[in-house]
């Protein structure tokens, strides 16, 4: 086996290994990312991504977005309120805070942004790129530094000296057993849920067929490599970010296959039936909650229904077409929905349950509090019946994001261990770190606290570094 040497190795190539890496470079560290896949897929679940929310009322550039509307206060209570209050407080706290002076940051390193102004019910500032490209313009940044990245590079040891401190780690580059010595290790990997194992292990039969959104290389063995070495888990193991995706998008790597506009019409599953409140909240609040709802239905598919009032309010990003017909009758018939005249009667009692006057009062861009009560599930917002052809159906599934389980770490980024003792010299950043979502997954804030823990994470390993004592030839 060889063996190489450097200050610090970050495992993984995501925002939030690019991150750590970039800082520890920034830091005068030698530092090499280890990335599991080949180069021409570099980037982990970040490739495939498009959003970041920030708090735009804290953003202190000459930039057109730098609205005034939503601070580091909102965005941890929107944090908080949609992890119904079990997201980690010091955790929440670090990413919200430390949210808007990351962006800059990483704005001074030349990436593109473009801001996307709130929709309904949706205060929050998010501004959207291209994933691939952030990727290639973090590397090029990390390179000009002198950072290193190694690719087909899969670790599979953390490893820990006899003081319990880690020494590194070890994997196959090439096919070949390397061990990668250094006094900091931090861990980027992205998380488990592009592994039908562990899909079927922590959510359930059936899930090993969920469509997944990004990576096929995120398959949870770097968390595994971690436990075996002492680390505590942390976070919802058993959720994930699943959001609502055209049921025709590609089994892995489909990317942004979403259909936005949900919530202004109605969706039925294969029995003819609701089973959501499609205006509970905006769709950034409820979208990667209601995946999971759509793929626990029968074949693990539902259909958005809309009529012409609002289809032009709906936002579809998948590969299929959408259906049309004159009809709900004809409409449910060409989704081959399975009880075609339940379907019918179920958005006949959904039209009968709709205010007279719901159409002047609708607004998309807001929660309206249009509702219809008189049915079961009620609709809270954005209730206008449908009943102006042409009608639309857009079949959809839930597709897996990320998953919520990981490593615990203090807000400093350290891992710890079973005891809540810190595990020396390792280091922890984004999903493959546990602890901040449960429940659901507010829109554009994964992103954030990958980059934002990929710094974090990197200014204490430096730290570290800076102190730890010359290891000896036997560790």
């Amino acid at each position: 086996m060889s063996t190489e040497q450097y200050d610090a190795v970050v495992v993984g190539c995501g925002i939030a290994g690019l991150a750590a890496g970039i800082r520890l470079a920034e830091r005068d560290q030698s530092v090499i990312v280890l990335e599991k896949s080949p180069e021409a897929h570099r980037g982990g679940h970040t490739r495939f991504t498009e959003s970041f929310r920030i708090p735009t009322a804290d953003i202190d550039l000459d930039v057109e977005f730098n609205v005034e509307d939503y601070t580091a206060a909102d965005f941890y209570s929107d944090l908080m309120k949609t992890t119904n209050y079990r997201a980690d407080n010091e955790l929440a706290r670090t990413v919200t805070e430390e949210a808007a002076d990351t962006f800059e940051w990483l704005t001074e390193m030349g990436l593109d942004w473009e801001y996307q102004a709130p929709h309904p019910g949706y205060t929050a500032g998010r501004v959207w790129l291209d994933g691939e490209t952030m990727i290639d313009d973090l590397v090029e940044h990390y390179e000009s530094l002198g950072g290193e990245v190694r690719y087909d590079a899969m670790v599979q040891d953390v490893i820990r000296a006899d003081d319990g401190s880690v020494s590194g780690v070890s994997g196959f580059v090439d096919g070949r057993r390397v061990r990668f010595e250094a006094d900091a290790v931090v861990l980027a990997a992205g998380d488990y849920g592009s592994s039908k194992e562990k899909r079927t292990r922590y959510f359930g039969p059936g899930y090993g067929n969920m469509k997944v959104r990004g990576s096929r290389y995120n398959t949870g063995e770097v968390i595994d490599s971690a436990m075996d070495a002492g680390a505590k888990s942390d976070g919802e193991w058993g959720d994930a970010h699943m959001a609502i995706i055209d049921a025709g998008s590609p089994d892995v790597e489909g990317g942004i296959t979403r259909i936005d506009g949900y919530q202004y019409g109605l969706i039925l599953n294969h029995d003819g039936e609701r089973f959501v409140d499609e205006g509970e909240d905006s769709r950034a609040h409820t979208y990667a909650k209601f995946g999971r709802r759509i793929f626990e239905q029968p074949y693990h598919e539902a259909f958005i229904v809309v009529d012409s009032k609002v289809v032009d309010d709906v936002a579809h990003m998948g590969p299929s077409r959408a259906i049309t017909a004159d009809s709900i009758e004809a409409l449910v018939r060409r989704l081959d929905i399975e009880n075609p005249e339940r379907a019918v009667e179920t958005v006949e009692a959904y039209n009968d349950a709709c205010a007279d006057d719901a159409a002047s009062t609708y607004d998309p861009d807001a929660l309206d509090g249009n509702a219809a009560t008189g049915v079961e599930p009620p609709k809270s917002n954005w209730a206008l019946p449908l009943d102006e052809p042409p009608f639309t159906g857009y079949p959809v599934t839930g597709g897996m994001t990320f998953a919520f389980g990981g490593v615990a770490i203090t807000p400093d980024g350290e891992v710890l261990d079973t005891t809540d003792s810190v595990i020396p010299g390792l280091f922890a950043a984004g999903n493959v770190t546990g602890g901040l979502f449960y429940d659901n997954y507010p829109g554009g804030s994964g992103l954030t606290n990958a980059a934002v823990y990929g710094r974090v994470s990197a200014d204490t390993a430096a730290e570290y570094v800076s102190e730890a004592p010359p290891q000896s030839a036997d560790d």
